[in-house]
């Protein structure tokens, strides 16, 4: 057993999951909403109202309802599972789920309390879309009886305060990064059929466009107040590109058998993400990470293997457990650091700000 994916066996311990809060599990966030409402789209505004009409077509508005052919290769696949493979499964749905309710949470609050008509508009929209996803994988955890309760999350999940910029920078990245993740898993399963072992897959194209057109909303914003993307502000972008990708490649690695069952070697399909979303990210940041600096690789490395040893510490717990978590935190703090200061690449910005999800 994977000692770093916590057991789910009760519906109790998939709601105990999905509500803790720690380096790796999504997070729910609020803002400063006076300050998101001041936000202007207007340098932008032909793009804008053109994804406006997009979002409002609704392409996939019955795009998430099951099929019998679900119901029927559930049955099928689920009992060829190991008792380790369905483990690191469940916590993959618990932990998407999560994430995909924390952008209904944010994008809903932030539609509740302002009155800018784009951005209130663009909230309701978003927020309709991560409802639809949250509660289809939802579906998939009832067929386990893991279902979560989402209200129940709603008020009991911690929020972290994150300032507008912010939230530009990570949602863009969370929505993007989402979207190669998924056309990822899509394309290779697409090859290889066989390796499905789960009908949740074969939705995965449409849904992750959902993504892409989430994240091309914030490029607008960013690309419209462009002093987001200058000064000390790529500080901050350095940080959220380095924080995504070093916490995805984290909470991957504790789940190797998922990769392995697709046909997948994790840090081989991490890189191949990585690589997809500095393409897409070139609409928006001047800067990306030089994901291909072997120090990169190692530093990441290491991240995994200190997030392992923090676990450990958890578990052990007592003065000694919380003396070992604590060193191990600080020593992960150090090589997030060192990562840090790697040198970036400069990239040219895109003549035009929107993109299509042609991989």
């Amino acid at each position: 057993m994977n000692t770093v994916v916590q057991t789910i066996e009760t519906a109790k311990d998939a709601n105990k999951k999905a509500v803790q809060s720690s380096m790796l599990s999504p997070r729910f966030y609020t803002t400063d909403f006076a300050a998101i409402d001041r936000i202007n789209i207007e340098p932008l505004r032909q793009e804008w109202d053109i994804m406006m009409r997009e979002y409002e077509g609704d392409n996939n508005h019955d795009h998430f309802q099951r099929d019998a052919a679900f119901a029927e290769e559930f049955a099928r696949t689920m009992p060829l599972l190991s008792k380790e493979m369905r483990q690191e499964f469940i916590d993959f749905l618990v932990s998407s789920l999560t994430s995909e309710y924390s952008g209904c949470i944010l994008y809903n609050e932030i539609r509740k309390n302002i009155t800018n008509p784009d951005l209130k508009q663009l909230m309701t929209y978003m927020a309709r879309d991560e409802s639809r996803h949250a509660g289809f994988i939802n579906q998939s955890l009832r067929d386990f009886d893991l279902g979560i309760d989402l209200g129940n999350l709603k008020r009991e999940k911690a929020y972290t305060f994150f300032k507008p910029k912010y939230i530009l920078y990570a949602t863009y990245l969370s929505e993007k990064i989402g979207y190669a993740r998924y056309i990822t898993i899509y394309r290779q399963l697409e090859r290889h059929p066989e390796k499905r072992f789960h009908p949740i897959f074969r939705w995965f194209e449409r849904w992750c466009n959902d993504e892409f057109r989430h994240g091309e909303s914030f490029a607008l914003i960013m690309r419209a107040n462009p002093h987001l993307l200058r000064g000390p502000n790529l500080l901050w972008v350095r940080f959220f590109l380095l924080a995504v990708y070093a916490t995805m490649f984290v909470r991957d690695h504790t789940r190797p058998m998922l990769h392995e069952a697709m046909g997948l070697d994790s840090a081989s399909y991490d890189f191949e993400v990585f690589r997809i979303t500095t393409q897409i990210t070139k609409q928006v940041f001047p800067i990306a990470l030089d994901t291909d600096n072997p120090k990169f690789r190692v530093g990441l490395e290491k991240l995994f293997e200190i997030s392992k040893n923090i676990y450990l510490s958890k578990k052990q717990g007592g003065v000694a457990g919380k003396l070992k978590q604590a060193w191990h935190v600080s020593n992960a703090a150090l090589v997030f650091g060192r990562l840090y200061l790697l040198p970036v690449k400069r990239q040219q910005l895109t003549t035009n700000v929107r993109m299509e999800p042609a991989w």
